[in-house]
């Protein structure tokens, strides 16, 4: 669900946030206001200081927001994963200038997934990001990595960033055009 809010919030602590789309790290002070601006996938996108960043899920209490709990117990893998749960997942990763998933957007160009020898499943992802010089292809990497790594079944994950075919906006679903208002 998207969030915005015309509220100004007031931070109740220092924050760690990412600068959108540069991608660099920055603390936000207490006492900052700041407006959220997306609410998706477990992180926040506000607009703070006249630009925008994102907010980890951990740091929600800063913005007087329920902190995501963040499962760190070493999973016992069994059998192998499921693509539709690879796929589900995968749409919780949201870029966070657009309130679209990542899979409707056409960002996502391939998911693999091939038996492991040591048991459960290896999968491979090839993405790209809307554009380039994107500095939060890392950061959009990494979480789709936790995130897929989390399911049942899931071993290893390998996600790669390709640039061929570029993207462009006929990549994305129909159901997300509406969204978007794009028709």
């Amino acid at each position: 669900m998207t969030t915005f809010s015309d509220e100004l919030i007031t931070l109740s602590r220092d924050c760690e946030a990412t600068l959108i789309p540069f991608g660099n790290a920055i603390t936000l002070k207490e006492g900052d206001e700041v407006r959220i601006t997306q609410a998706l996938g477990g992180s926040y996108t506000i607009m703070a200081r006249g630009s925008l960043f994102r907010i980890e899920g951990k740091d929600a209490d800063a913005i007087g927001k329920e902190v995501m709990d963040q499962d760190t117990d070493e999973k016992e893998i069994t059998g192998t994963a499921s693509e539709s749960a690879i796929w589900d997942v995968l749409k919780t990763c949201y870029d966070p200038e657009i309130p679209v998933n990542m899979v409707d957007l056409g960002l996502i160009y391939s998911c693999e997934l091939t038996e492991s020898k040591d048991g459960g499943s290896s999968v491979d992802i090839k993405m790209t990001l809307t554009a380039p010089g994107c500095g939060m292809g890392p950061m959009l990497v990494d979480e789709m990595k936790a995130k897929v790594g989390g399911v049942d079944g899931v071993r290893d994950v390998s996600v790669e960033l390709v640039w061929d075919p570029p993207w462009t906006q006929d990549m994305i679903s129909e159901a997300a055009r509406l969204d978007l208002g794009m028709y």
